[in-house]
């Protein structure tokens, strides 16, 4: 029996472009044909288009490109409009925010106002995604599960570049924009307040994380293990289970002594994925505002040595 290799794909089976479903969906907005890709199709779908952009996803791009050239031109400004100190520092290079007296005024473009302006385009870009993201999954009939999921890593993002600022009274607290400047934050910031390892959210979101990458593996291993008996036909297995998803579920129960269901993985993945960010956001945003040092707090509870 021929195998059917879907690690790199071997075969792209080739026609005319898959349009989609065209009742009741607005096809004014998206692109009105679509191309293949060689390349794309060793690791998934060879197919590019059709694409959706519609006004929010016109000020999404729009408001995001002004974001990604405005810190762009600062590094370049850094870099005395040299290319060659511009490429050879690029990782350095670091557009950072209002220094801790300006509070939460507008301090002067050289000093920080530059980087409240750059945020307020780059807030603006990732909101009009998520709206953008949503209505697409309305227009197609579909649940909202992937805005959702989105929706939790914006939670994450607005609590370290909005919220905390907000709530600790000082845009200084915000994330600088920079390669090693956003890990040199990072570093700072677990110093400064008693270490975030004794953080007990922070703790959660490593687990969820770990966790994720963990389901997401055992899941695609077994899918591709059983593809051969039409495991990678996932909704017909939920539905109708056949030897694909009896083998699949066979498998681990005798390795761990337990299963999820065809349809049951991809709700424990969702979950561990979404729970990341979620605690993640929720230890961030203690930091400083209700915890001042994590070592202290855990000692104080018997989590960390006294």
């Amino acid at each position: 029996m021929a195998e059917y290799q879907n690690i790199f794909t071997q075969v792209q089976v080739r026609g005319a472009p898959e349009m989609g479903m065209t009742e009741e969906v607005e096809l004014g907005n998206r692109t009105g044909s679509a191309g293949f890709s060689k390349l794309l199709g060793w690791f998934g779908n060879a197919q590019l288009g059709p694409i959706y952009l519609g006004t929010m996803g016109v000020i999404s791009i729009a408001t995001g490109l002004i974001w990604f050239f405005m810190v762009g031109g600062w590094y370049w400004y850094q870099a005395g409009f040299n290319p060659a100190i511009f490429m050879r520092d690029l990782f350095w290079f670091s557009l950072e925010p209002p220094a801790p007296e300006y509070g939460l005024s507008f301090p002067p473009l050289a000093e920080g106002g530059y980087f409240l302006i750059a945020s307020f385009f780059l807030l603006v870009s990732v909101m009009t995604w998520w709206v953008r993201t949503y209505l697409r999954a309305e227009a197609l009939g579909m649940g909202k599960h992937v805005a959702w999921a989105f929706a939790s890593a914006i939670w994450l993002f607005l609590v370290l570049g909005l919220f905390r600022p907000v709530l600790m009274g000082s845009w200084s607290e915000a994330v600088p924009y920079g390669i090693f400047s956003h890990l040199d934050w990072t570093n700072n910031f677990s110093l400064r307040y008693g270490n975030l390892f004794y953080n007990p959210f922070h703790a959660l979101s490593i687990v969820f994380l770990y966790g994720s990458a963990l389901l997401f593996a055992m899941h695609g291993a077994t899918i591709l293990a059983v593809s051969r008996f039409g495991g990678d036909r996932e909704l017909e297995q939920i539905v109708d289970r056949g030897t694909a998803s009896e083998r699949a579920a066979l498998f681990w129960r005798w390795t761990m002594g337990f299963n999820a269901s065809m349809e049951g993985i991809h709700r424990w993945a969702w979950w561990f994925a979404v729970l990341t960010t979620l605690t993640g956001g929720i230890g961030i945003l203690l930091t400083g505002t209700v915890v001042d040092n994590w070592f202290a707090w855990a000692g104080e509870r018997g989590y960390a040595p006294n």
